[in-house]
């Protein structure tokens, strides 16, 4: 992820490094780089070629501007290997979702995973929140009306005197 001026995002572990120096204490470059291909299943990171936004095909990332793409998959990646960040040395926890219940004698917990994933997963980690609020504008619905064939008003060239 360093300094590009087209194409999909590179990953770039010590631009990593220098925007998540928390994160990069206990995760290898390996494991950055597999945690960024995760991220680019969320924000697809294909160009979009410079094209017009009533042409971009669905194959390429919504985000034209590569800074922003690289600031976006650099937060999903920071997102997913929180997810995955070891605590005290000890794996990540395995429970997913938001805990709905919780008891204290027998040790109980219950949690519910949406179907789709929207802020709440999102939300799990400060990355991720900042992602989600940076995306909305990307998640709106954009309206691009279609173009209007061409009209005859004769046949076959127009109106006029033969």
């Amino acid at each position: 992820m360093s300094d590009q001026v087209a194409g999909p995002v590179k990953f770039d572990y010590a631009w990593f490094q220098r925007r998540y120096p928390e994160l990069s204490e206990w995760c290898s470059p390996d494991q950055a780089e597999m945690y960024f291909d995760l991220a680019t299943g969320f924000l697809d990171n294909r160009d979009s070629g410079g094209l017009q936004p009533w042409c971009r095909s669905v194959r390429n990332s919504p985000v034209t501007d590569i800074k922003r793409r690289q600031q976006l998959l650099g937060l999903l990646t920071a997102h997913v290997a929180t997810l995955f960040a070891p605590i005290n040395g000890v794996a990540s926890p395995t429970l997913v979702g938001r805990i709905t219940s919780a008891s204290e004698g027998s040790v109980s917990v219950s949690a519910e995973f949406p179907n789709l994933p929207g802020a709440e997963w999102f939300n799990q980690t400060k990355y991720g929140a900042m992602f989600w609020q940076l995306t909305k504008q990307y998640r709106l619905a954009r309206y691009y009306p279609a173009r209007q064939p061409f009209r005859q008003t004769g046949w076959p060239f127009g109106r006029g005197d033969y």
